[in-house]
């Protein structure tokens, strides 16, 4: 019977506890960045050549002789690990759901290549964590591994969607607003890049005045060395220190890039109201995007304070979670 084998209900059920547990996993990869534990381990999949944390003072020496020019921080180390465990769990879910969703092909709501897509993502997300650390923090490297998780959460999401909820595509016949929405999950792909730009630069207190910066609405600004991709953590693009000016781009960047975002999402929510179907998705949206603004000008004038900066990328992480689930709604499937 369609949708009764086992491989299908174990897909089904794999897929929802997998984009909850991409969520948690992009939350504490927050944390871990914010708390500057990115580098809690020097090498990559273990820590310091274990697959837990060194603790005794045997251990510990054993270490720090192994790896001489690092100072070992347990608390670091072992919230970098937790990470770990999380996104490899995770990891071996992904690779359940695309085994599970080739023997179910015939039954599953999607297509099979989706979960191979999601495979690759992962594994390649898997090497984004390596070079994070083998390559010192590299902004593009870092900022990268924050889109490839933003981006198996919103997967993740979609397939769930599929398999657990209600969609049609007679729900919106507008062409127009149907690729609006689809913008929509752009506009914040874009809008979460340059939060991660703006963080894995140490950008967020680059000025800490609100609505101006420095006091001034446009500052002086070095746009070049700000958005030179391929570079050193903390380098400009002739091998120098950033500079306050080039620091300052970078969040003035991603304050216009959030009010754009706001516009237009709250734009799109105004325009979907009228449609019952979406109108509980559409003010749980409302009420998330205003949270994630409130938070973004709460960062800036408390001074970034860590429940309030992880909670920032909670909130984008629901912002992915409730557009994807739009757009899944409004989407109709034929086998």
């Amino acid at each position: 019977m369609y949708g009764n084998s086992k491989s299908f209900k174990w897909f089904r059920t794999l897929v929802l506890i997998g984009a909850m547990l991409a969520l948690g996993v992009v939350v504490l990869g927050a944390y871990v960045r914010l708390t500057d534990a990115g580098l809690g381990c020097p090498d990559w999949p273990g820590c310091y050549g274990t697959l837990t944390v060194p603790q005794s003072e045997a251990a510990i020496a054993s270490a720090q002789s192994a790896y001489p020019s690092n100072m070992i921080v347990v608390v670091k180390a072992w919230r970098e690990m937790i990470h770990r465990y999380f996104a490899g769990t995770l990891g071996l879910i992904v690779l359940a759901i695309f085994a599970l969703g080739w023997k179910a092909k015939r039954e599953i709501k999607c297509s099979p290549w989706t979960p191979s897509f999601l495979l690759i993502l992962i594994a390649f997300q898997a090497m984004l964590g390596m070079w994070t650390v083998t390559m010192l923090l590299k902004p593009a490297i870092v900022s990268s591994h924050l889109l490839g998780g933003m981006s198996t959460l919103a997967i993740l999401t979609w397939l769930a969607h599929r398999h657990w909820g209600h969609y049609s595509a007679t729900i919106i016949t507008s062409t127009r607003l149907r690729v609006a929405i689809r913008i929509g999950l752009l506009v914040l792909f874009m809008q979460i890049f340059l939060g991660g730009w703006t963080s894995t630069n140490y950008a967020a207190l680059a000025c800490t005045d609100f609505p101006t910066c420095h006091g001034v609405f446009f500052p002086e600004m070095d746009f070049k060395d700000a958005f030179h991709m391929v570079r050193e953590l903390g380098q400009g693009a002739n091998g120098g220190a950033l500079t306050l000016a080039s620091i300052t781009a970078i969040q003035w960047t991603h304050r216009l890039g959030a009010l754009i975002t706001f516009i237009y999402l709250g734009l799109l929510v105004h325009n979907i109201l009228k449609y019952w179907q979406l109108k509980r998705l559409a003010v749980i949206l409302l009420i998330v995007l205003c949270a994630q603004i409130s938070l973004g000008i709460a960062n800036l004038l408390l001074h970034l304070p860590l429940v309030l900066a992880v909670a920032h990328n909670f909130t984008a992480g629901l912002l992915i979670i409730i557009l994807v689930t739009i757009n899944s709604k409004i989407t109709g499937y034929k086998k």
